[in-house]
């Protein structure tokens, strides 16, 4: 009989290594304790110490550990990984990352109990690699953040504070450029073949595709082609001869085989005669006269007739109310509120210059001491004093300040994220709310795509057998933030919708300038004012792949020089950090996007200053 062991950790650690056992679903599993790194190797899986002591932390720590690696054990297949799996680089960690996670929120559902302890090894490794210290995102690792972050969606559970610091700092990143791919999944957990080319999809929207190496369902695919080819190019042996069966059958029925080709013939001839004569008097024409044509498509374009898009069947043009529950855009709403408080004060006061500016224009003026008119009542008492003195009345004058509606047309590309897109958000906000109180009407727009990197049209490209120079290759989203016509106190939660994770995708900025102009020279106003705020020229990656370098831009240019040319709409451009000057003749570049409030009402004031001059030195033009 062997001795027993005096070390009172040695029954924990047997009960551990036979539910390890268990919940890999492997009784041949090897499980020792050891001061090296856990992990597996073969069939012998490493667990750290527990010493005699036993302590909380030391025995949460080998739990979860056990866990972990055992539900990598139960759902992983080797063989599927190495299918899929990037040959090197930040690809294959963040791949081997995100396959962990899988594992891990499998045992989550499957087995609730391991989420607790996976828990505790999440928190001590987040821990020992002092994770919550880390301040910028440079500093974090990107593929841990990726694991910390699939794991949190898929099970719901909240991370430990340190693991939670590295996942938000990367969390909006991964969101902004993968978010869409992301809502898929759920629906990828069970199927590891699912999930591997689900991953493959995250890594290339994080940018790094270069690293994913060549797709295997596209190898496979072209080994199968070339099996099947020479499959086809060997003689069939049966193919020189016919089958005995038909052979006796012919033989049996020569006469009724006659009969029935006889019939076919008769049949065909009869269908001949009436395709030529019966059916000639539908298609012949009037002497003279030639055949009509289908009418030719309109351009995509007015600008450039040819400007080509591809598939605009899953563009959208949306309300800003259409893409959040009213609860979440009053909590979108209340946190730009919350983000941007010290800046509201800065906005308003130069909200209330451009107001006082307004106002002074629309002052009532009016003509006295004439014959005819409406009753003067502050003369009356020069005829009470002296009856003989006419009457006096009075004219208002007009005024210059013509109906007025203003658009500002912002940018939602993934660039503007952060402190540049709340900052638009607000002092659209409150310039809205200044030029209602001055009867200027006023309508917020927002462009960006539906997709990163193509959506749905660029799948139908791909699967019509990507044909040369398609034109646009992404889906639009074309935002309403706020009408001309609706009040400001009905729409101002709208502008929350800008703080949404996954919103802002890519910009393509010539076709969403001539929506917004198209949409302006409809409206009755007198005058007719368009300010686009962006920070960058148009990108589509999907696009620009397969179109000319400058497809996006030169469209850009000409839809510019029709609305300029065309003169229904006064157009402005401010850019944030990026030279617009180069596309607008109004426009001015800010370096510092704290500066953004300043210059949007000092262009809007220069609008409707009446001295030309005031407004070629605010506007930077040129003197006509």
């Amino acid at each position: 009989m062997s001795k027993p062991s005096d070390n009172p950790a040695d029954p924990f650690k047997k009960a551990l290594a036979e539910a390890t056992r268990v919940m890999a679903n492997d009784p041949d599993l090897g499980v020792t304790y050891t001061v090296d790194p856990s992990g597996l190797s073969g069939d012998q899986m490493r667990l750290p110490q527990v010493s005699r002591r036993m302590t909380r932390e030391e025995v949460m720590l080998a739990r979860g550990t056990a866990d972990s690696l055992a539900l990598h054990r139960r759902y992983h297949n080797n063989a599927t990984f190495a299918k899929y799996a990037p040959p090197a680089g930040m690809a294959r960690q963040l791949f081997e990352a995100m396959e962990i996670a899988r594992c891990e929120a499998m045992g989550a559902r499957d087995m609730p109990g391991t989420a607790v302890n996976i828990d505790a090894k999440i928190e001590s490794e987040a821990r020992g690699r002092n994770y919550d210290k880390i301040t910028t995102a440079s500093d974090a690792p990107l593929d841990m953040a990726a694991n910390y972050l699939l794991r949190h969606l898929a099970t719901g559970r909240d991370l430990p504070p340190a693991a939670a610091n590295v996942m938000n700092l990367w969390r909006g990143f991964i969101e902004q450029n993968a978010g869409d791919t992301l809502e898929d999944l759920q629906e990828m957990l069970s199927d590891q073949s699912k999930f591997a080319k689900f991953a493959r999809q995250i890594i290339d929207d994080l940018g790094y595709g270069d690293q994913l190496g060549d797709d295997p369902d596209d190898l496979e695919d072209d080994q199968q082609d070339e099996a099947e080819t020479q499959e086809d190019e060997e003689p069939d042996p049966d193919s020189t001869g016919q089958d005995d069966s038909d052979q006796d059958e012919s033989d049996a029925t020569p006469e009724s085989s006659q009969e029935e080709q006889q019939d076919s013939s008769e049949a065909q001839v009869t269908m001949d005669d009436m395709s030529e004569d019966e059916f000639a008097d539908d298609v012949e024409m009037p002497e003279g006269e030639a055949p009509l044509e289908p009418p030719a498509p309109q351009p995509v374009s007015d600008a450039d007739p040819d400007y080509l898009v591809f598939s605009s069947e899953h563009d959208e043009e949306i309300r800003a109310e259409d893409l959040a529950e009213p609860a979440e855009l009053e909590r979108l709403r209340a946190y730009l509120d919350q983000q941007l408080e010290p800046l509201k004060g800065a906005v308003s006061r130069l909200a209330n210059k451009l107001q006082r500016r307004l106002q002074a224009q629309q002052n009532r003026s009016w003509e006295f001491d004439l014959e005819e008119g409406i009753l003067d009542a502050g003369r009356l008492a020069r005829v009470v004093a002296n009856p003989t003195t006419p009457l006096s009345f009075k004219v208002e004058k007009d005024t210059e300040f013509r109906d007025t509606v203003v658009t500002l047309l912002l940018d939602n590309s993934g660039s503007m994220r952060g402190r540049p897109i709340s900052i638009a958000a607000i002092c659209a906000d409150v310039l809205a709310r200044t030029l209602e109180r001055c009867n200027v009407k006023v309508e917020i727009l927002g462009f960006t795509t539906r997709a990163w990197k193509g959506g749905q049209a660029r799948e139908e490209w791909l699967a019509d057998g990507r044909p040369q120079q398609p034109g646009r290759l992404n889906d639009l989203r074309h935002i309403i933030y706020k009408s001309a016509d609706a009040p400001w106190r009905r729409t101002r939660p709208n502008l929350g919708l800008m703080m949404k994770e996954g919103l802002l995708k890519e910009n393509i900025d010539g076709e969403a300038l001539e929506w917004a102009h198209r949409r302006m020279a409809g409206r009755p106003e007198a005058r007719k004012i368009l300010m686009v705020i962006s920070d960058g020229a148009p990108v589509d990656d999907s696009t620009l792949s397969v179109n000319a370098a400058n497809y996006l831009e030169k469209h850009l240019r000409d839809v510019i020089a029709m609305v300029e040319k065309r003169r229904q709409v006064e157009l402005l451009a401010i850019g944030i950090g990026h030279d617009v000057t180069r596309y607008y003749q109004r426009a001015v570049t800010i370096t510092d996007v704290e500066q953004l409030a300043g210059a949007m009402t000092e262009q809007l004031a220069s609008l409707f200053d009446s001295d030309p001059r005031a407004r070629a030195r605010v506007m930077g033009m040129r003197k006509v």
